[in-house]
């Protein structure tokens, strides 16, 4: 039987519950939310996942762990935990962390034929309960996720908003982010400068006014640490990609990074401006690209928090 469940259609019924009882956020985060109590809800989601087979059906406990919200070492698509269901249903990015998105998400899945309890939907009458208990103790209690959130995920999310922008006319290298810098050319390092500045929490690094409009400028300041610029090899989402597809040591292209895929090391999406899938560098399109670390010289850039 296939693991695989298909995305929801839009549109699709949805479990009728109370209300979304809270967000959730396992300890440790990267993005510092403090960790969620233990609740009901949590039981409720572990049996839904699991029904997806994306976690062991089990005597399940109510805390938010990590596993859980990010998946077990190894990589196995039944170990993935919330984190797999967001991937496959497209709640990007994938941080483990459940929202509205990722609920309404679980609520609307139907379990797919060959499976036990195919044709019913993922939450099951008893994570209902659940749900509603949870609803009851939690509505206005808990505090509500920061409204403006790091600049790293400020940063992200406004690079998220502009995917499918392109140039106009095409291969003029006119766009609204070249137009907003003041310069027509090469646009991927305006891109996201533009999506910092506009994210709604510009960094010290980039400062007030435009900046980055080269690659090489972008390595150059992380190599010295200069402008709150460092490298790393543990990059968050919202930190900076760089890439030498030639490794020739001149750094030709630039995106936000957004997450690693399930399991891997080395394969991770970006968000990207000016590329396309026939020109990595120069394609006129802002785009969701997956690259692996090993396919060219890459370098991760984190930026400094105001």
């Amino acid at each position: 039987m296939s693991n695989w469940w298909e995305e929801p259609y839009p549109g699709a019924p949805m479990v009728a519950v109370r209300g979304f009882p809270r967000p959730l956020y396992y300890p440790g985060n990267p993005d510092g939310h403090p960790a969620s109590t233990d609740g009901s809800d949590v039981e409720a989601y572990k049996r839904t996942v699991s029904r997806l087979r994306r976690w062991p059906w089990q005597a399940y406990d109510q805390a938010y762990s990590k596993a859980f919200a990010t998946g077990k070492a190894g990589g196995a698509v039944k170990d993935s935990g919330v984190a797999g269901t967001q991937r496959q249903g497209n709640v990007s990015p994938a941080t483990g962390y459940v929202g509205e998105k990722t609920f309404n998400l679980w609520r609307s899945i139907i379990i797919p034929q060959g499976w036990p309890h195919a044709g019913e939907h993922a939450m099951d009458a008893r994570s209902v309960e659940l749900i509603n208990q949870a609803f009851d103790r939690f509505k206005g209690q808990e505090p509500p996720p920061p409204s403006s959130g790091s600049a790293a995920q400020a940063r992200l999310k406004q690079a998220i908003t502009q995917l499918g922008v392109k140039e106009n006319p095409a291969n003029s290298n006119r766009c609204k982010y070249t137009e907003w810098y003041g310069m027509v050319g090469p646009w991927c390092a305006m891109f996201v400068t533009w999506a910092d500045q506009t994210g709604g929490k510009p960094t010290k690094s980039f400062g007030k006014g435009t900046y980055y409009a080269y690659v090489p400028y972008i390595l150059s300041d992380a190599r010295a640490g200069r402008r709150g610029l460092s490298i790393t090899s543990s990059p968050k989402p919202g930190s900076l990609v760089l890439y030498d597809w030639s490794r020739d040591g001149e750094f030709d292209h630039t995106g936000v990074f957004e997450a690693w895929a399930a399991g891997s090391g080395s394969t991770f999406t970006a968000i990207e401006g000016n590329t396309s899938l026939s020109d990595n560098s120069n394609g006129g399109e802002v785009m969701r690209r997956t690259r692996r670390v090993p396919d060219q010289s890459t370098v991760f850039v984190n930026v400094a928090e105001p």
